[in-house]
């Protein structure tokens, strides 16, 4: 029996140890191999003899809501008003405003004597118990959920600690003496052992709620966004065609792209997408790929030329026969390919859930030895039980809600400061394993803009006199070659223009005929003679990937003008930072391998992988991760989209497409290569203050449990010691606003950029 894979939506997870129980019992299956992602809330499962209901029946007795995936939604169909990412982030957005309107008088009155009027207590209790009960409904049912299952995580202890400090006041309040008339609560550090029916514990219980409300909340808006980069490729596909009713000689009807069908012939003019995977069968033009290539300059296509949706037609009408519709375009693929990535990206387990494994089982132990302890030696089952309680509940740390939202906060704002958008926290832990960055060429190490790189004329040739010639005859054409020869040439007006798509133009320019185009176009179809040294040097600039073009005037030859990339001023310096960061550089392009070779020289880059699909990008990735490589991505086009979200650490330079920015786990706004020095070093900054925030969320209260041991803890003195971790974690995070950017990089800044070639074989319209 083949196997089949599936793919299947999991709803319910409150943390990676969720997602890994739910890995573990589809892997007990015979025949069975699962991997699911919290980030993504799915699961991929190849499976050998095993239905969708087998597989969805195991999920849900572990505790969880699985189903198959919703059919595929067409350009023509309305999209859905809310995701349930969207949902779960406004449900606790509402649950913490809620719950912190409810607590804030709860916790200025109990730790503020002043303030304590008559009967404090009681509107204390109405205020707290929705925040205990319906506040902390997530963390009271994910630990039932671990519990069924022998698990303790950080919502266990949260959990516990909530409802012991709740419980417990309620028994002081209608069986003790904490709801008598003139009730105060005061502070003192040190007591003699007593009966705490007289002790309450509401801010404690509330405060709790609130501040891990408030680090769920800030998870959920970043994994919010981890579907973002399917919706944006989604989106870069044409919405509607204009399909041929009748054959070529046919009448044109708009329709939808869901309605195209293998065979349908459609024509697409200047400036409209392709519709789908198609073969030209009429007309020629320039067809912008960078979509899939990368590369800036458009590729020339003629008849039986094979085009792919969602490229641009940047030059004349084509007619194009579908080849490849739906789930079988290059568009879709590349699609799959990012979700797999994302779907594969290895999770790390968080610190929190990691430390609770072990803290929750020891702080319940104590505070059963606790009970016993006293029950033995005093014999006071009342002082027994108050020690009990006060253990489990100054072990649950507030500040822990806090540790990462804040740090993240600071960290990320100065980012923004720096042009550095870092996604999320598990970001942070993937930059201090980093020591590969594989970059991507074009928009990444180069501008992507192309500009003049040479001007070459002829002997008695003056080179203005070149250059106006050139842009003269090139003004008519959009070709983006062609703009940058005309950019900044100050050149007469041409009387009249003829573009001939793939080999050149031809213009007349103050009563002459000036033709511009592919060396061989001119030597060929124009008869013009061209020395064997200007050839020569010709064809060294078009080895380096440059697109040369010649010029010719009344049938003699002006020189020749040589079109490129270049290379960002900021490349070089950042790579030979990135060396001193541990990080061992990589070029990753869809280039020729001449062109990639001389760029990598001259940026210092001794690896290279050229000529690369979408497909074979993603595969280089894993290679590299197979090798035991720790790998960092740049790029900043779709076909990086995959390798980004692939890579342990994705980082996109913000002037490229949205799906790359979707798909990147850091956006470097700037789109200067020095920008991602920054954003590693702040990254790792970031995670030790994180790290450090961590500790102390736990230090205040692990310092406090002998003291609840003893019997000595009074209720201000668990809510002292939130009050102090909470400020230390902020106090701590806030020191990352002194982060400084690379001194590289502001010297960068002034400095002009060097010409290099770009990608291309040589073309021209």
């Amino acid at each position: 029996m083949s196997a089949t894979d599936l793919e299947l939506d999991i709803a319910g997870m409150t943390c990676t140890s969720c997602a890994m129980r739910i890995e573990r019992k589809l892997n007990k299956l015979p025949g069975v191999e699962a991997t699911v992602n919290y980030a993504t809330e799915k699961a991929r499962v190849r499976a050998e003899g095993v239905d969708a209901a087998e597989l969805i029946a195991v999920i849900e007795a572990t505790g969880y809501q699985a189903t198959l995936p919703a059919p595929p939604v067409t350009h023509t169909d309305a999209p859905p008003a809310d995701s349930r990412a969207e949902l779960e982030v406004v449900e606790l957005r509402n649950r913490l405003i809620i719950t912190a309107a409810l607590t804030l008088p709860v916790a200025l009155l109990s730790m503020i004597p002043a303030l304590q009027f008559t009967n404090w207590q009681w509107l204390a209790l109405t205020l707290t118990a929705p925040v205990a009960v319906w506040g902390a409904w997530p963390f009271h049912r994910a630990a039932a959920i671990n519990a069924r299952h022998g698990a303790a995580t950080m919502d266990t202890l949260i959990s516990v600690g909530v409802i012991a400090a709740f419980a417990w006041s309620l028994y002081a309040l209608f069986f003790g003496s904490a709801g008598v008339a003139g009730m105060t609560m005061t502070m003192t550090l040190f007591g003699a052992p007593h009966e705490g029916s007289g002790d309450i514990y509401l801010e404690v219980a509330a405060m709790v709620t609130v501040f891990i409300l408030a680090g769920r909340y800030a998870e959920a808006r970043a994994k919010k966004s981890s579907s973002a980069a399917l919706r944006a490729l989604l989106e870069l596909g044409a919405k509607d065609a204009s399909r041929l009713v009748g054959g070529l000689g046919g009448t044109e009807q708009r329709v939808p792209v869901a309605q195209l069908a293998v065979g349908d012939l459609v024509v697409v003019r200047p400036g409209e997408k392709i519709p789908s995977d198609g073969l030209v069968v009429d007309g020629a033009s320039a067809i912008d790929a960078s979509m899939l290539t990368g590369e800036s300059i458009p590729v020339e296509v003629a008849p039986e030329s094979r085009v792919v949706g969602a490229t641009l037609n940047v030059g004349g009408r084509l007619v194009v026969e579908i080849t490849r519709v739906g789930a079988d375009t290059e568009l879709a693929r590349m699609g799959r390919h990012l979700e797999e990535a994302q779907t594969g990206k290895a999770q790390v387990q968080r610190l929190a859930d990691r430390v609770s494994s072990i803290f929750v089982p020891i702080v319940i132990g104590l505070s059963i030895l606790t009970f016993i302890a006293w029950l033995v030696f005093d014999g006071s089952l009342e002082i027994a039980f108050t020690a009990a309680v006060a253990t489990l509940i100054i072990a649950c740390p507030c500040a822990l809600g806090l540790a990462t939202p804040t740090a993240l906060l600071v960290g990320t704002g100065r980012g923004s400061q720096l042009g550095v958008l870092i996604r999320g926290p598990q970001v942070l832990e993937r930059t201090r394993r980093v020591d590969t960055i594989v970059l991507d060429k074009t928009g990444t190490i180069t501008s992507g803009h192309m500009s003049i790189l040479s001007v070459l004329p002829a002997p008695g040739i003056d080179e203005g006199e070149l250059r106006r010639a050139a842009a003269a005859a090139e003004a008519g054409s959009e070709h983006p070659i062609a703009r940058a020869i005309v950019q900044g040439a100050d050149a007469p007006a041409a009387q009249s223009f003829a573009s001939h798509a793939g080999h050149g133009v031809e213009a007349l320019v103050d009563g002459a005929m000036v033709v511009a185009g592919r060396p061989s176009w001119l030597i060929e179809q124009w008869s013009i003679r061209v020395d064997a040294a200007a050839l020569a040097e010709a064809d060294a600039l078009a080895a380096r990937g440059a697109t040369v073009v010649m010029v010719a005037r009344d049938g003699a030859y002006l020189g020749a003008i040589a079109v490129a990339d270049t290379i960002k001023a900021s490349s070089a310096r950042a790579i030979a930072r990135l060396r001193e960061l541990g990080l061992r550089p990589v070029m990753l392009t869809g280039d020729n391998a001449g062109a990639a070779a001389y760029i990598a020289a001259q940026v210092g880059i001794d690896e290279v992988h050229a000529g690369v699909t979408p497909a074979q990008k993603l595969d280089t990735i894993r290679a590299l991760q197979a090798q035991g490589q720790i790998v960092a991505m740049v790029g900043d086009g779709v076909n990086d989209a995959a390798a980004l979200a692939a890579a342990d650490l994705g980082l996109a330079m913000g002037g490229g497409t949205d799906a790359a920015i979707a798909a990147s786990d850091i956006t470097i706004v700037s789109g200067d290569l020095l920008a991602v020095v920054d954003a590693i070093r702040l990254a790792r900054r970031t995670l030790g203050t994180i790290k450090g925030n961590l500790f102390w969320a736990f230090a205040y209260n692990v310092a406090a449990i002998p003291i609840a041991m003893l019997g000595l803890l009074n209720p201000l003195v668990a809510a002292a010691a939130m009050a102090f971790s909470s400020v230390f974690v902020v106090t701590n995070s806030l020191r990352l606003r002194s982060f400084k950017s690379d001194p590289a990089r502001t010297a960068s800044q002034a400095s002009a950029p060097a010409p290099a070639p770009s990608a291309a074989e040589p073309m021209h319209a």
